[in-house]
């Protein structure tokens, strides 16, 4: 539990707060110390085995043991040799002198006097919803070296001046609370455990200790940090008032989800599709001026209030309770723009992006004509799998826009649909993709110069014509799915300007762009032979050949799909897209045992070991995916 304040001043006293440092600091030294002491142990019981080993076995027998209990303790040391190597990462971010912005270094000066502690020597501007304190130590933290304080662009952009006051005095306050002092010892920690447990299988008799010591270690590690944020709370009340603590304490969720939909829903797609916006960070403070009433009924909910004893902070309704029962003190309010400590804030955006932003080979577009370009290869995108459809039902090479009315002519646009709404009968399917049909419409409007996209931040972009109103053709696209019709649908188009033969297909062959990872197989079986890590998409299926050895398959498959994006995996490795699988036979549900035949004619087998790793539920995942392709196969 929390300590009660002494005196009713709402600080910690000098002795108390030194006690629990001093506390905190053996604790952590001791329990990575023993870390370490365990692995020699181990090594020094390996030795005495080995021996009594060879003391009572000869030959082969007594090789292959000896073998195994290198193996067994050799993985655990080299992880903590590695860990032992390692070093924290080099700081990130823009800095920020006192010269490019003297209102934020009197501000943060001011602060740093009132918290009781030494101003951080470096602040820097960091691309995230966070603020941070950082400082470089010697001799596991007892003396003091550079400190640095990170402050994200985005609570800049977002916060008042009180409620960035308040999430600074609270990471001056891990300062005071002498809590940097042990971030080296505690990332050293954190890493020895990572490394040793990371390189450790099931199967390995010595890393079950170590698995019950990293446990015990990050029991003890997560409920001291949970005290120090308690600490630093408490500091932020004190200097900057319970309100202000508070309102920043309700906000920062509130600009974390706004922070999210902003690279999720404007960024995100078309990033991945090639293009990227000239002003990254000031698009999230339109956007976030823009959706004011959205962000305003956010902040309306109630506070998260689940925490385990895993987490390293405190639940958010915990801690604002912790404000609201500090002592209260007069405080002047300041609520403009925290942009007024620092004007040149767009200016240090920019500084920011070129600092943090790696474009790669993507073309980069004003806001208006990002919008423009992604969306409608958003669209392109989804018309091409309708036209790599429609090309092999039609029996051609290639389709477009007019392949598929030439479907709708013959009575056949049943057998196209039917793959986009299996649960339908094909006339069903047919009267359903008007939706479809749609879509590829506006594309065609689009590339007829008939139409194009409206940016807005309010709201998502919108297709509209060249005086700026909006099109729709829902219902020229319920003429263009009926052979009846389908000629009526052709002159209205005509009529518009619209042409028909104006959207043929792109991308020939499936992609994996757009798609989410929904799971990994490590090594299975290919064909009854091949050894292959699967990885799930949501467009399909990638095969990546993979070493006959089962060891390490989660950690290849976690270090692959860490820094390799869907569309790289499908451009790199085998890629079998859903479309293009006629039927699916399941051999066996557990493990699983399936074979794929696709539209071309050929076959292929899938078969999990019983000795394959699993991520996560992903054989269940495999399996509902299988059932789905099958079940979409009887229709």
């Amino acid at each position: 539990m929390f300590p009660a304040l002494p005196g009713g001043t709402g600080g910690i006293s000098g002795e108390n707060n030194a006690m629990s440092t001093a506390l905190r600091a053996v604790i952590s030294v001791v329990m990575l110390a023993g870390f370490y002491l365990l692995g020699l142990v181990q090594l020094a019981l390996v030795g005495w085995l080995i021996y009594e080993i060879w003391q009572h076995l000869h030959g082969a027998g007594a090789a292959k043991l000896s073998y195994l209990l290198l193996a067994a303790v050799g993985a655990v040391l080299a992880g903590l040799w590695r860990a032992v190597r390692a070093k924290p990462g080099d700081p990130h971010g823009l800095i920020v002198t006192p010269d490019q912005a003297p209102q934020l270094w009197q501000q943060v000066r001011e602060l740093a006097a009132e918290v009781g502690t030494r101003a951080p020597d470096e602040i820097r501007i960091v691309p995230e919803v966070n603020a941070a304190v950082s400082e470089d130590t010697k001799l596991l933290g007892l003396i003091g070296g550079v400190r640095r304080l990170y402050i994200g662009m985005p609570l800049l952009q977002t916060f008042t001046v009180d409620q960035l006051r308040s999430v600074l005095a609270h990471e001056l306050g891990h300062y005071s609370g002498s809590h940097t002092r042990l971030a080296g010892v505690a990332y050293r920690g954190r890493l020895a455990m990572h490394e040793t447990l990371g390189g450790v299988g099931n199967w390995n008799v010595f890393g079950w200790v170590f698995k019950a010591y990293g446990w015990l270690y990050q029991l003890v590690s997560n409920a001291v940090a949970r005290r120090q944020e308690l600490e630093a709370d408490l500091a932020s009340v004190r200097v900057a008032g319970v309100d202000a603590a508070v309102s920043s304490m309700r906000e920062l969720p509130v600009v974390d989800a706004a922070w999210d939909f902003y690279f999720g829903r404007y960024i995100a797609y078309g990033w991945e599709l090639g293009y990227a916006p000239d002003d990254v960070f000031g698009g999230f403070a339109k956007l976030y001026q823009a959706r004011a009433d959205e962000l305003a009924r956010m902040r309306e909910e109630e506070p998260d209030d689940e925490t385990s004893r895993w987490d390293t902070h405190p639940a958010i309704s915990e801690r604002i309770a912790a404000m609201r029962a500090a002592p209260r003190t007069a405080h002047a309010v300041d609520g403009r723009s925290a942009t007024a400590l620092m004007p040149t804030v767009e200016a240090a955006g920019m500084a920011l992006q070129r600092e943090v932003v790696d474009f790669g080979t993507r073309t980069v577009l004003p806001w208006e004509d990002f919008t423009a370009a992604s969306m409608t290869l958003v669209l392109q995108n989804r018309a091409d799998r309708v036209f790599r459809s429609a090309a092999r039902i039609a029996g051609l090479p290639v389709a477009g826009l007019a392949e598929v009315f030439g479907l709708v002519e013959a009575g056949r646009l049943g057998e196209l649909a039917a793959e986009f709404f299996p649960q339908s009968t094909r006339r069903e399917a047919a009267a359903e993709f008007a939706d479809v049909m749609a879509t590829l419409l506006g594309l065609a409007a689009v590339r007829s110069g008939q139409a194009g996209w409206q940016h807005s931040w309010s709201k998502p972009a919108v297709l509209a014509d060249r005086n700026g109103e909006p099109v729709d053709f829902t219902e020229i696209a319920k003429l263009a799915v009926a052979p009846e019709t389908v000629g009526e649908a052709r002159a209205r188009l005509a009529e518009q300007g619209v042409q028909v033969e104006a959207v043929q297909v792109v991308q020939t062959r499936a992609t994996g762009q757009g798609a989410d990872v929904l799971g990994a197989m490590p090594n299975v079986k290919m064909d009854g032979a091949e050894h292959a890590d699967l990885i799930l998409l949501s467009k399909g299926f990638v095969v990546v050949p993979a070493p006959k050895s089962t060891d390490d398959g989660e950690k290849r498959v976690a270090a692959l799909l860490s820094g390799t994006s869907p569309a790289e995996l499908t451009a790199r490795y085998r890629f079998i897209a859903f479309e293009d699988i006629s039927t699916v036979r399941i051999d066996r549900e557990v493990p699983v045992n399936t074979t794929l035949l696709l539209h071309g004619g050929q076959t292929v087998g899938i078969q999990e070991r019983w000795t394959s790793d699993k991520v996560g539920k992903s054989d269940d995942v495999f399996r509902e995916i299988l059932i789905k392709l099958r079940d979409r196969g009887d229709q």
